[in-house]
Parts: structure tokens; C-alpha cells; sequence
């Protein structure tokens, strides 16, 4: 039997897992996201699943460290085409550097991995990269103060755009993007009340952290360590959900009651919607727009597990005429793609893919989305306008533009705009902001907090 014959997704060296988390990585560099990628990959055995899926979101967290340091323990670049050969190097390091393994497995391991992504010839070189890690550690954390990029684990035009943005928090958002996310909770209040979950949990062995529960939205529970949604109790029955506290935190400001119509727009993946239908049932419609197909398939299914009914529409949210039936809606939830800054400790892969540009972009799909949703609210009604970054190009500057472009919006006076960091209360990074179309003109406020 050949070598390639012999291996099994069940190896006891994790060649494998290793191998999955290069590909993946790979195709991050190439512009995929770490979702798909991981998605994409051929399945493994749950424990080698689980470590690719470990190793690769570590490895887009500490890119720029690790890529730097692969540049200093290499006499030369590898060329572009070895793209899994250089992930794979990262993915050594950062088991030597980060990780509770130890250090002669993982050089043994990611060096079989080596011929798995197609660069067997260079089991030599990884050895030895990995080798000449260990012996200059310590050199390369002394010549690292003096490389942002690597110091910091971010691209230098982000560094920068959060000094510039936020110059008092910078560090700690930084720090907060480099850390795993928690896991949050959504308990559908539909089905029960929030403390009846936690008994629940409590009784199935599942840790919760009581001391976030206070000023967390009102369905929302902060489990003590993540864990696989299939171990929550009631999960395939739609009882619990997986959200962040901070998206949580839009439901709540769209002040519902029963009998209104609701506007979901940029609906998917679905879990604004489907917390809207769990805290308001007695809604008479709830539109949710999404214009990529395979993303409304998901909400398709995310509402279908918790058994909720929404009309969902394959549309353009800019472009109102394609499918708005002519009746005004009560609330409009917009929940404007962005640059996604803020969920980056979620979405590590942000870093690498992102650019200064996509904010741009970012801020004028969202003022096109504002002055084609503005009109489609009854006066009286609300909007709520929602993104996951913290870039003033995308945040009050779009309220501001709003509020001196239409003489019927003020903005909402139980709910002032409000940017929240990423890690602050232990949620994702978030701002809101709710505006309110007013049956007469009134003099109008401005302002937000933090």
C-alpha cells in the first residue's frame, strides 16, 4: 500500500488536520472567507475537525505576527503559488508559540503535513523553519516592538484607522480583535423566559456567567466556555439560538407591538429577524429583503428550525421598486453591510481580506440603502440603523446626513445613537441608532454617545 494509502483521517499524527487548516488558510489569502473555506474542506474525523478548524482561525488571528515571522526565518519568499506551503509554515509557528501542544509533535506533524499539501519536497524546510523558531524565539520578540504590523497582529492601515477613530481605545480594541469570541445565547422568550433556560443548562452541566446578564438584552445568556450548539438542551425544538449580546441589542430598539409591520432589510443570515418573531409574535407581517439567493436559503432555514414565518423576498434592498408592494411598513430594521471592524475576534479572517477602500464602498451602499428605505416608513414609524463596525464613515456620518436631508427625521429619544466596542461587556462590536419619521416637523437633536 502507498504512504497516501496508509493515511487515515483518524492518524494519530494530525497530519491531516494540519494539512485541512493550510488549504483553508490558503484560500483565505486568496480572498475566500474563513466560513466558506472551512466549509469547503473534505470532511475529517470530529477530533481532526475540530483542531483544522482551531489551527485555521488562529492563523488568521496572528497572520501578520506569524507572516513576519516566517519572513525572518527564511532566506528567501516563497513564491505566490505555494500559498498552502506558507500557511502551513504560519500554522507551525503558531502551534510553537500559542498553543497547548507540544513542541515536538506539532514540528512532527506539520512537517508530514507537508507532502499532504502537495510539497513534499519541502519537509526539509519546514523542519528547519520550525527548528530555527525555536532556537531565536526570543530574538524575534525582541525585534517585533519595532514592526506594528506583527506587534499588533493587524494590517497597518487598520492600526491606523483605529488610532485615528479611536485614539483613546485603540490598544483595547486591538487586544479585544485578538482574543476568541464567547459564546452568547438567544433564548426564544417565545417558548420560556430566560431564567427557565439557565435551569436548563444548569441541569445538563452547561456553566453560564451570571454577572453578564446584567444590561444584557433580555433573552440574552453568556455561557462560561463554548460549545457545540447540538449540546444545548432544546436546540433542534428552536428553544435557544447562537447570537452576540450586541446584535442582540437592535430588537429591543425598534419598540414593537403587536399589529405593526416590520421591515427587515439586508435580512440574512436571519437572526434579527427570527429575535423579532420570538419577542413579538402578535406582528401582522415581518418582510425580510435579502438579495443573495443562497444567503435567503439559509434564513429559509434558520426560521424553519424555530418555526417561525416571516415573508422573505429576493431583492435589492436598494432598489425598493423591484419588490415594496406600496405599503408603508411601522419599523424598518436596517442592518447595513459594512466593513465589519467590530466582529473581527469572530470573523479573524477580516484582516486579511479587507481593505481602506471597502469602507468607502461600505458608506455609499449604505447612504443608497437610507434614501431608498426612508421613504417606505409610515410616520410615526421607526428605523433602526445598525452596523458592526466603528468607523465614523459609516456611523453617525450617516445619521447626520440623513437628519439634515429630510425635515421628517428626528432622531429616537429613548434610544440615543451608541457605538459599542468590540469586547466591551464582553460583546461584539456594535453601533445603533434609531430615527424617527415624524407626522409634523419638530425641532430635531443630535448627537451620540459612548
Amino acid at each position: 500500500m502507498s504512504d497516501a494509502g496508509r493515511r487515515h483521517p483518524r492518524a494519530p499524527t494530525g497530519a491531516e488536520a494540519r494539512a485541512a487548516a493550510a488549504r483553508a488558510v490558503a484560500r483565505v489569502v486568496r480572498g475566500a472567507t474563513l466560513d466558506d473555506a472551512l466549509r469547503d474542506l473534505p470532511a475529517l474525523a470530529e477530533r481532526d475537525a475540530a483542531l483544522a478548524r482551531s489551527l485555521a482561525y488562529g492563523a488568521c488571528r496572528w497572520h501578520h505576527r506569524l507572516d513576519w515571522q516566517v519572513s525572518q526565518l527564511l532566506d528567501r519568499p516563497l513564491p505566490e503559488r505555494e500559498a498552502e506551503l506558507a500557511a502551513l509554515l504560519r500554522i507551525g509557528l503558531l502551534q510553537l508559540d500559542a498553543m497547548r501542544i507540544p513542541d515536538h509533535a506539532a514540528v512532527s506533524a506539520t512537517v508530514d503535513a507537508a507532502r499532504l499539501v502537495g510539497a513534499a519536497r519541502a519537509k526539509g524546510l519546514v523542519n528547519a523553519v520550525l527548528r530555527r523558531y525555536q532556537r531565536e524565539r526570543g530574538r524575534l520578540e525582541g525585534a517585533m516592538a519595532d514592526v506594528p504590523e506583527a506587534l499588533y497582529s493587524h494590517p497597518a492601515w487598520l492600526i491606523e484607522t483605529l488610532r485615528r477613530e479611536r485614539p483613546d481605545d485603540w490598544r483595547a480594541v486591538i487586544d479585544a480583535n485578538n482574543s476568541p469570541p464567547p459564546m452568547w445565547l438567544r433564548v426564544n422568550l417565545a417558548r420560556g423566559s430566560r431564567e427557565r433556560y439557565i435551569e436548563r443548562l444548569a441541569a445538563a452541566g452547561i456553566a453560564v456567567d451570571r454577572a453578564a446578564l446584567e444590561g444584557a438584552p433580555r433573552g440574552a445568556i453568556l455561557l462560561a466556555e463554548p460549545l457545540p450548539m447540538a449540546r444545548l438542551p432544546g436546540w433542534d425544538d428552536g428553544d435557544v439560538s447562537v447570537q452576540d449580546a450586541g446584535a442582540q441589542a437592535a430588537a429591543e430598539r425598534l419598540a414593537l407591538t403587536p399589529g405593526q409591520r416590520v421591515l427587515d432589510a439586508c435580512a440574512a443570515p436571519g437572526g434579527k429577524a427570527a429575535q423579532i418573531l420570538e419577542e413579538c409574535p402578535g406582528l401582522r407581517e415581518l418582510v425580510a429583503v435579502e438579495r443573495d439567493a443562497a444567503r435567503l436559503d439559509t434564513m429559509r432555514e434558520t426560521l424553519g428550525r424555530l418555526r417561525l414565518r416571516a415573508t422573505l423576498v429576493h431583492g435589492d434592498a436598494t432598489e425598493p421598486a423591484g419588490w415594496w408592494d406600496g405599503e408603508p411598513f411601522d419599523r424598518i430594521l436596517l442592518d447595513a453591510p459594512c466593513s465589519a471592524l467590530g466582529v473581527i475576534r469572530r470573523h479573524p479572517d477580516i484582516k486579511l481580506r479587507r481593505t481602506a477602500a471597502d469602507i468607502e464602498r461600505a458608506a455609499e451602499l449604505q447612504s443608497r440603502l437610507v434614501d431608498a428605505l426612508w421613504p417606505l416608513l409610515r410616520p410615526g414609524g421607526r428605523l433602526v440603523y445598525v452596523t458592526c463596525t466603528l468607523v465614523r464613515r459609516e456611523n453617525d456620518a450617516q445619521i447626520e446626513r440623513l437628519l439634515a436631508a429630510a425635515p421628517d427625521a428626528t432622531l429616537a429619544g429613548d434610544f440615543p445613537p451608541m457605538q459599542l466596542l468590540p469586547g466591551e461587556a464582553n460583546r461584539d462590536g456594535f453601533y445603533y441608532a434609531c430615527i424617527d419619521k415624524q407626522r409634523a416637523h419638530l425641532t430635531r437633536v443630535s448627537g451620540s454617545n459612548h
